[in-house]
């Protein structure tokens, strides 16, 4: 699948093939937006944290493991993968199976400071380079009584993402405060994302 940005939005331009390598449509929306064509490989990988295993190590050997999975070519292709979770008191929150846990989760986070991780890597068969980074935000939910968070769990829009809300949608309202990147909290650290491209010549400004 191939993702391709109106001519007019184009700010930026790749200067090789690249793959994101996740299915999200949010990483996928952002990534378009800035005028970046690019592939869509989905990998699946397990996600289980190790025992003991810290968020910020956690998301950079899960960012690498997609994008060694999503390598589908070895010619002068990158592949820009990420992994994005959440932490509330050393505790990893992961994605909820279900509206009922995502209510807990929800109520856990409500009042409270929590930790957001995002690994990405950038990966070149071809020139043997490798990057990985990890990203943290800190953001502080209001103090949401137990049936605002189930009102929101039973919409659905947690389902698919870690701590079980989306800050760029209806979950947007559970955020009292939020310091470091937003894009992070989406699921890409878009200005950490583009230093590296712009540095590995991946992409390029479009002249206006």
């Amino acid at each position: 699948m191939t993702a391709a940005p109106s001519p007019e939005a184009r700010l930026f331009r790749a200067q090789r093939p690249l793959i994101l390598a996740s299915g999200s449509p949010r990483r996928r929306k952002m990534l378009a937006a800035l005028g970046l064509d690019f592939e869509i490989v989905t990998t699946e990988i397990d996600e289980t944290a190790k025992p003991d295993e810290k968020a910020e190590h956690l998301v950079k050997r899960l960012a690498a493991a997609k994008a060694r999975a999503a390598l589908i070519t070895e010619d002068d292709s990158w592949v820009l993968s990420a992994d994005t979770t959440v932490v509330l008191n050393s505790t990893i929150l992961g994605k909820p199976g279900n509206n009922e846990e995502a209510a807990v989760m929800l109520t856990r986070l409500a009042g409270h400071r929590h930790e957001v991780w995002t690994g990405f890597g950038l990966l070149n068969h071809q020139r043997n380079i490798f990057v990985c980074h990890a990203i943290r935000t800190e953001v502080r939910f209001a103090d949401w009584p137990p049936e605002i968070c189930r009102a929101y769990a039973a919409t659905n829009e947690p389902l698919d993402k870690a701590g079980a809300y989306g800050i760029q949608g209806l979950g947007g309202f559970m955020i009292q405060e939020i310091s470091g990147s937003y894009s992070n909290v989406v699921g890409l650290p878009l200005a950490e994302i583009l230093t590296e491209m712009l540095r590995l010549d991946i992409i390029k400004v479009v002249q206006t």
